[in-house]
């Protein structure tokens, strides 16, 4: 077997960032500049294809020959690139540098992983990049002294054309050193094999309701429009979207009363709570409100990325969730669309593709929360075709109680299913019977579903709030004694964030190797190459890395787990800690995300074109069968099969057919 290592630098007038690799790449004038490669670690060739040379024989061959194993950083760009070119890839040849980094708890990006892992200067890339790919990969701006021209090419700036090949020959050395620093951390086949089936349904995408989304962007223009007017004549200020201008305004309004000193989203609200509000100031900080929930910018993402053939692909990312390989969004971030409320549906997507505004406001009342609502609804089957939605239900709350061996937990979902209820049994002594509309004892499902939500990880008060507890009633006071009874209820989840936590201290501190739970906890060195991990092998075989772990000091004077990692607040490679309560939830969420991609794996297998995923869900489009329930039920029952390494796991799934993706 050999190794082709490649990089490429390319040309397209579509911008990238917005639209997304897909559509970049599918643009008329999309183009291959440079095409750098090494095989079997040989000094690295650059084939100019922008000057007129041209991609050699054998190598052209070698990018679809089995004997050679394609490696590239960001792997799914050149696949996609060269499929363009020079015909279809196949998966299964490929290897992602990228992945293999993000496997072994390293951030993204190749000049981030290489001054992480403490490569030499001379096997890093370069950083001259950015300032040569602005000037040759996308279009300029026609000037007198450029001529006029769109685009610069090599003849225009040779020099800098010159480096650009340096740049290009660098990173495919970077991208053979990242591979050696992490040999002895290979990414496991069923890794790969999943990170192959990603591909091919980033690559299928899924099918978008253009009319529909174009009415949405039509309305909400028109809304910003009619808001702006208003707000002018009420004012008579130039622009009421200023807050300098609009606070002068308010303050020469208010008189004698206190002046305004900014108009942020809780000072409105606290403003419009006022009772001897002036009709015109109280219009103006509704229509201000109003101003700041009009956004469409799901709905301007769909149009920045979606292809020709109005699908949108290039969703999910994969491993994009560095701590538990969990996949994460890109461009329109699936991940995190509001839910769907909105009722009748039907009526309210035709009124927006007719751009009815005004009989939205009639019938839905919030045109704003409306089309904020609807947003998932822009996905829709292909012609011809139905949308089969599964999801595993409450897949967290199923994985956290057969990993700590929480009996009653593991009866209540293999029966009823009704954690919050039954949680709420145990923790107030009250029979589940008597936890149903129209009782007393009712109320103190609140009570079981925020702890629920809230003490899995060892959260306490803060989580509860943070949860959401008081806004649905409880009492602050109430709190701590809701913490307490939810972790005498769940001992041994509580015993299972102490096990982790002292198992952890043990190996980082000792070294060795720590069984529990059918985890092992480790300590792993590579001395040749100077890197160290804490690694967590789950029960599937995939293993979590935490980078140069160490031993600190925390908030109570005891030991601590520190390691290296992104802050996810300042985007920076820093030393973080970590506890008991938060491995597990790494954890928890690393067996759920094993869960649905070994789904996923099954569902493809069997013939199931899945579209796109959301944290335990996926979405497929597929020709109705003559029975849909019968397809649903299908479908159902391949995401219910429990691993062979998750024996006694109690899972459960459930789903929908439509014809445009929801949820409730």
């Amino acid at each position: 077997m050999h190794t082709l290592f490649i990089d490429l630098e390319t040309f397209s007038s579509v911008p990238i960032t917005d639209a997304g690799a897909y559509k970049y790449v599918q643009s008329p004038d999309f183009e291959i500049l440079l095409f750098a490669y090494s095989i079997d670690y040989q000094p690295v060739q650059v084939i100019d294809l922008a000057s007129g040379q041209i991609l050699l024989d054998d190598i052209k061959t070698a990018l679809t020959d089995p004997d050679y194993l394609k490696h590239a950083y960001n792997a799914a760009f050149e696949f996609m690139c060269l499929s363009k070119v020079y015909g279809s890839m196949i998966p299964s040849q490929w290897r992602c540098t990228m992945i293999h980094g993000l496997y072994c708890g390293y951030p993204a990006g190749l000049g981030v992983i290489g001054a992480v892992l403490g490569m030499p200067e001379d096997k890093q890339k370069l950083t001259t990049g950015k300032a040569l790919i602005r000037y040759f990969c996308v279009p300029c701006r026609p000037t007198k002294s450029n001529g006029g021209r769109t685009r610069n090419l090599p003849k225009h700036d040779p020099e800098k054309w010159s480096l650009f090949v340096e740049y290009n020959r660098q990173d495919v050395v970077a991208e053979q050193e990242i591979e050696k620093r992490l040999v002895l951390y290979p990414v496991p086949d069923h890794i790969q094999k999943q990170w192959e089936t990603d591909l091919i349904i980033n690559m299928r995408g899924v099918s978008v309701d253009m009319e529909f989304v174009q009415g949405a962007l039509g309305i909400g223009q028109q809304l910003t429009y009619d808001l702006m007017e208003e707000a002018k004549q009420l004012t008579g200020l130039e622009n009421p979207n200023s807050v300098q201008q609009l606070k002068t305004w308010i303050n020469t309004r208010l008189f004698g009363k206190s002046g305004v000193s900014d108009l942020q989203k809780d000072t409105v609200t606290k403003l419009l709570a006022e009772q001897d509000l002036p009709a015109d100031v109280k219009r103006v900080l509704e229509i201000r409100q109003e101003l700041g929930k009009t956004s469409t910018k799901k709905y301007n993402a769909i149009e920045d990325c979606v292809c020709e053939d109005d699908r949108v692909r290039g969703l999910l990312q994969f491993y994009g969730a560095n701590r538990t390989g969990r996949w994460a969004g890109r461009l329109v971030q699936v991940q995190n669309l509001p839910r769907t409320y909105t009722n009748p549906i039907d009526l309210a997507r035709d009124l927006v593709r007719r751009r009815q505004s005004k009989a939205l406001r009639v019938v839905y009342g919030s045109v704003n929360d409306t089309l904020s609502q609807l947003i998932r609804t822009a996905f829709v089957a292909t012609q011809g075709n139905v949308l089969i939605d599964a999801d595993f239900s409450a897949i967290e709350a199923r994985v956290i109680s057969w990993l700590a061996g929480e009996e009653w937990r593991l009866n209540v979902f293999r029966t009823h299913g009704k954690i919050y209820e039954a949680s709420a049994s145990q923790m107030f002594g009250v029979p589940i019977e008597l936890i149903k509309k129209g009782n007393p004892e009712y109320a103190l499902r609140a009570k079981g579903k925020v702890a629920e939500l809230a003490l899995g990880y060892q959260g306490s008060v803060g989580a509860l709030i943070q949860m959401g507890a008081l806004d649905n009633g409880l009492e602050e006071s109430e709190l701590p004694d809701i913490v307490n009874k939810w972790r005498q209820a769940n001992n041994r989840i509580q015993a299972l964030w102490d096990e982790l936590n002292r198992a952890a201290i043990e190996v980082i501190d000792q070294g060795g190797s720590r069984h529990l739970h059918g985890l092992i906890l480790a300590r792993e060195c590579d001395i040749i190459r100077g890197t160290v991990s804490f690694t967590i092998t789950l029960p599937s075989g995939r293993k979590l890395y935490y980078i140069n772990p160490s031993l600190g000091e925390n908030q109570w004077g005891g030991a601590s787990i520190c390691y290296m990692g992104m802050d996810q607040s300042t985007k920076k490679w820093t030393k973080l800690e970590t506890y008991g309560g938060k491995l597990t939830e790494n954890i928890v969420q690393a067996i759920a995300r094993d869960l649905l991609a070994e789904a996923i794996e099954r569902l493809a297998a069997a013939g199931y074109p899945i579209v796109f995923h959301v944290h335990d869900e996926v979405i497929i489009d597929i020709k109705p069968y003559a029975d849909n329930e019968k397809m649903l039920k299908d479908v159902v029952e391949i995401m219910s099969v429990v691993p062979s390494w998750a024996t006694g796991l109690p899972l459960g799934a459930d789903g929908w057919v439509g014809d445009y993706f929801t949820k409730e």
